[in-house]
């Protein structure tokens, strides 16, 4: 007598081959991503420790230099010239202007020198690019005390008196490299279309570089005049070969001048108490000065990228 219910057939050969091999790519599937999830974690793992690494150096310094510089903050600090050793009510006010001055005239020379270099080796190809490539990754290396020597035999020696623009000219050596590298970069960070739009509207190339690549890579553009500026904010070599300091209130270019870096260096080589304070003062200063350029210069730059899109 039939039940009426119908038996599954069995699988044949082909399909026990088939269901064989899926469960083999199932199960090496499973252990590849097994295996790729594992790797990833590791990664991130060290990639945090790195971060760790880096960051407690610098989350030390930024406590130490603010426990130790903040005591030394007053309205006279900011306001006042330096006084005789001994003497309270000392500040570090032309030493503030200096460094403005010093640093902003360093900037000036720099940036529009950097952009043309910077433009050039977008335009051209060649051994000239190259060398002025190399060239500038091996000046970004070399110590900013050659640099401030340099100056000082080309300019102090030759105008026979120390200044400010030999200290700026100095800095301005120092940024260039940088300047023209992160400008470089900056512009081949534009999309290729935007190169292939404008030359296909009939425009010559460096017209497109001068209208489109650097409008394009702005954000980019301040970015790296930024960074080459914070790198030459701190230097003191190059300041002690040429602007050697002041403790006058001046604004002269071509006379010396006192900056902050000069600031630290003379007064943490004393035996006063008050100017070992001022100089862990002027450290904080300078310290935020750095920190605040380059949160600004982050924040402008994403606002001009935002804008852009």
């Amino acid at each position: 007598m039939t039940t009426g219910v119908m038996e599954a057939p069995a699988p044949s050969g082909k399909d026990a081959a088939y269901h064989e091999r899926r469960t083999l790519i199932q199960t090496s599937a499973r252990q590849s991503l097994k295996r790729r999830r594992g790797t990833a974690l590791a990664i991130r793992i060290i990639f945090g420790l790195c971060m760790v690494l880096v960051l407690v150096p610098l989350i030390f310094l930024v406590v130490y230099v603010t426990k130790r510089g903040v005591g030394a903050l007053s309205v006279a600090f900011f306001t006042h010239t330096p006084t005789p050793e001994g003497v309270p009510g000392g500040g570090i006010s032309n030493a503030i202007i200096g460094s403005l001055l010093i640093n902003g005239l360093a900037l000036v020379i720099a940036v529009p020198v950097g952009l043309v270099i910077a433009l050039f080796l977008i335009e051209r190809r060649g051994p000239i690019p190259n060398a002025i490539r190399f060239g500038a990754d091996v000046l970004s290396g070399l110590p900013s005390i050659l640099i401030g020597l340099f100056a000082y035999a080309v300019i102090v020696v030759h105008t026979g008196h120390f200044s400010a623009y030999s200290a700026s000219a100095a800095l301005a050596v120092l940024m260039l490299p940088i300047v023209i590298r992160g400008d470089e970069e900056a512009m081949r960070t534009v999309p290729n279309e935007l190169w292939e739009a404008g030359l296909a509207l009939g425009a010559r190339q460096s017209r497109v570089v001068r209208s489109v690549i650097v409008r394009g890579s702005i954000p980019g553009l301040v970015t790296a005049n930024l960074l080459a500026l914070a790198r030459a904010v701190g230097e003191t070599a190059p300041l002690l070969f040429t602007a050697i300091g002041s403790q006058v209130f001046s604004l002269s270019l071509n006379q010396p001048m006192n900056a902050i870096p000069i600031v630290i260096y003379q007064n943490a080589n004393t035996a006063s108490q008050d100017l070992v304070r001022d100089a862990w003062g002027a450290a904080f200063v300078l310290m935020a000065a750095v920190l605040v350029l380059s949160i600004v210069g982050r924040m402008f730059a994403a606002r001009l990228t935002r804008k852009s899109r």
